[in-house]
């Protein structure tokens, strides 16, 4: 359940899955009830993510190091737990173990993806991020539905920018067309995770950046006191002055940027 208090707003937000699976979210905002369905998990009455899960389970298990998951967790504020396994480990496990279980559709890859994103441990959500992107050749346009749903869930920095990096690039360039209308969605909703992901989805475009769209995003976030945004918006043109310095030293003495921000952008910029 959430709860948000505003001056003017009362809003209470509880989630749950109705008879047909779907996750859900009753809204009760100045007393009135409404209900949005959120995101449908894809299942398979023939597939069983756990079973497929487990040769990986146990190798994460053999892994762990308790020691080496107190400062994990330390880093992440406290907030996630983990097995304690660092990045070169976690990647060469979960790389063996797609060699030999390599998904053929589209509704048990969901599946998995979504069991993952569930687990308590930290390592799952990162080797889910791995396990989509290795089957990007089973994505179809309503993908958008789980990638969303992993972004405002278990939600934090590393996982969002780790979708912004190994998902996102990908899906948009495989449905182009999928890119303003989902972006823009991101981009004006309440949602800090969908904010940020729609600043710096082009962070890797280069010569393919769309300014049109970066400048719009940003602007709607430039007074924006969240750390994370302002420091997106900072990290979104410092990549992009790595391809057009001219334009983004323009961009940041023509708009009024939050210090964070001006200070994340111009760093590569030397002249």
């Amino acid at each position: 359940m959430g709860h948000y208090n505003h001056p003017a707003i009362h809003l209470l937000i509880f989630n749950y899955l109705n008879s047909n699976n779907q996750l859900c979210v009753i809204i009760w905002l100045k007393n009135e009830l409404r209900m949005a369905s959120v995101y449908q998990p894809m299942k398979s009455d023939s597939f069983n993510a756990a079973n497929y899960l487990k040769p990986l389970l146990n190798k994460f298990k053999a892994a762990a190091n308790p020691q080496n998951a107190l400062g994990m967790k330390a880093y992440m504020l406290h907030q996630f737990k983990f097995y304690g396994i660092k990045t070169p480990e976690r990647d060469a496990i979960v790389k063996a173990f797609l060699k030999t279980n390599q998904l053929t559709d589209a509704t048990a890859l969901a599946g998995v993806v979504q069991y993952m994103w569930e687990q308590a441990e930290r390592e799952w959500q990162y080797a889910a991020i791995d396990v989509f992107k290795s089957h990007s050749f089973l994505w179809t346009p309503s993908a958008h539905q789980l990638m969303q749903f992993c972004l405002t869930h278990q939600s934090w920095w590393d996982t969002v920018d780790g979708i912004g990096s190994d998902w996102l690039p990908q899906y948009f360039k495989l449905f182009p067309e999928k890119m303003l209308p989902i972006t823009k969605k991101w981009n004006q909703s309440s949602n800090i995770w969908l904010q940020r992901s729609s600043i710096l989805f082009q962070r890797s475009f280069k010569t393919n950046t769309n300014t049109v769209l970066l400048e719009t995003y940003i602007l709607q976030h430039q007074a924006s006191k969240e750390f994370f945004i302002q420091k997106a918006i900072g990290w979104a043109l410092r990549e992009y002055s790595k391809t057009n310095p001219a334009w983004v030293k323009s961009f940041v003495k023509s708009h009024d940027l939050a210090p964070l921000s001006k200070r994340e952008a111009l760093k590569r910029i030397t002249s």
